[in-house]
């Protein structure tokens, strides 16, 4: 169906042992009464990158589906429920740095303050005896402070000599360096909000609070093939014009990365019945399934047919370089059940990749429960001229790096073709070049996503 560069397959519909775990589908996502409605039919033109992105947004449902983890387990899952603290954050009043404690009221408007020195307090050592006028602490981090005080000067605003403290006019305020009880995080309040992908902080918040398990949606199912009559698994010889399938690799690491559930269902052979029993496979036990090769015109006859009988899957043309070939769009399961969705991606190494990135990546965060997050953009500039014409997106491997001015610049990696991979993995990010703009000059700033906010 379509030419990849180097990964694993087989003949008629081997497959290699599943790495996900199959359950049974308990899935409500949206009704294919409500997809009538959808925005996946349209016609023949070719789709921009934003109009096929937001087709896709418009057509899905997060899935059901909840479990309650342990914190240490639960990295990079999606939150399912809000994390209400049960507790003030502080606990309890509070000095900010070290120095030391007295009545902000005991400033003296018309020159130095003087205060004595009565004591020392450790953080997670409360102070029992009463501080005096004109008195003072040596406070630690963190310390509670004692009933009475509520101003800390730092250490190094101070001058002290023996247990004598003497602070000059104007350089603290009453108040200043206290932490209130409640500031960070008041009891019954929201810590983490619902659809929030958790990182390593977010446990370290939800620890402090004294929680140790969460409840997070269960990970989104996605059941990944590659098509192709001349791909072979690794180990295996390679005969005149096969080559090893690189795209089940890619994306399955891709797929990873998300904290995606992978069902790896192999290679299958450029064969209508093959496909449909693959697919019947996949949309038992999955909630998406992902595919490359098979969707350009060459291909599009026999898997359009097989298609139209298992669902309501869109051909696009995509106005996009590299990878215009993109199908979308629901494969249903037995009378009453909810659809699987299919992303069917190009077969040519580097175009899939691109177009997971392009549509997959964020709609698979939406299937999973996640909040919207933009993907970020970096502005870099060029260090050589880029040709471009208006009327597609075009994305571009390159290198991001520090410029002599201090700010980013980037240079793509070489050979931009669909099927040279090594650019692909060389590459440290992808130059974004939009549907309107044309070529770029030497110096001129443009768009990057980067990939380490990608994978």
């Amino acid at each position: 169906m379509q030419n990849h560069s180097a990964a694993a397959a087989v003949g008629p519909r081997e497959r290699p042992p599943q790495t996900g775990t199959v359950h049974p589908q308990r899935v409500r996502e949206t009704p294919m009464t409500e997809l009538a409605e959808s925005p996946l039919t349209t016609g023949d033109r070719n789709l921009s990158v934003d109009e096929a992105r937001a087709a896709i947004a418009a057509a899905l449902q997060p899935i059901a589906g909840t479990e309650t983890v342990a914190l240490p387990k639960a990295l990079g899952r999606v939150l399912a429920e809000n994390v209400i603290s049960p507790i003030d954050v502080p606990a309890h009043d509070n000095s900010a740095m070290d120095g030391y404690a007295f009545r902000g009221s005991e400033l003296q408007a018309a020159g130095p303050t003087t205060l004595k020195s009565v004591g020392t307090l450790f953080a997670g050592a409360p102070w029992s005896d009463n501080v005096g006028a004109e008195q003072c602490l040596r406070i630690m981090t963190g310390a509670v402070m004692p009933r009475g005080l509520d101003t800390v000067v730092p250490l190094e605003l101070c001058h002290v000599d023996g247990d004598t403290v003497r602070v000059e006019l104007g350089v603290i305020r009453a108040g200043d360096n206290r932490r209130r009880r409640g500031e960070d995080l008041a009891a019954g309040r929201p810590a983490l909000q619902a659809g929030r992908v958790l990182k390593p902080a977010d446990l370290g918040l939800v620890a402090s609070l004294g929680i140790g398990e969460v409840p997070v949606r269960r990970r989104l199912r996605v059941g990944l093939f590659s098509t192709g009559d001349e791909l072979r698994m690794l180990g295996q010889p390679l005969d005149a014009g096969s080559v090893y399938d690189s795209n089940r690799y890619s994306l399955m690491g891709a797929l990873q990365r998300l904290g995606m559930e992978v069902i790896d269902l192999g290679l299958v052979r450029d064969d209508p019945a093959a496909l449909q029993t693959t697919l019947e496979a996949a949309v038992a036990q999955a909630d998406v399934v992902l595919t490359s090769g098979g969707v350009s015109m060459g291909d599009a006859d026999h898997t359009r047919d097989v298609l139209a009988r298992m669902g309501e899957v869109a051909f696009w043309k995509v106005a996009m370089r590299p990878g215009r070939p993109f199908a979308f769009g629901p494969l249903t399961r037995e009378a009453g059940a909810l659809p699987c969705w299919l992303f069917a991606l190009p077969g040519n190494p580097v175009a899939a990749l691109v177009t997971f990135y392009a549509f997959a990546r964020e709609a698979l965060l939406q299937l999973a429960g996640a909040a919207p997050r933009p993907l970020p953009v970096l502005q870099a500039r060029c260090t050589t001229a880029l040709r471009k014409r208006p009327g597609r997106t075009e994305f571009q491997r390159a290198i991001v790096e520090p410029a002599a001015d201090g700010g980013w610049q980037v240079r793509l990696t070489g050979s931009q073709g669909a099927g040279v991979l090594r650019s692909m993995s060389e590459a440290n990010a992808l130059v974004v070049l939009g549907h309107a703009q044309g070529s770029v000059a030497e110096g001129g700033l443009v768009d990057v996503w980067l990939f380490d906010g990608l994978v």
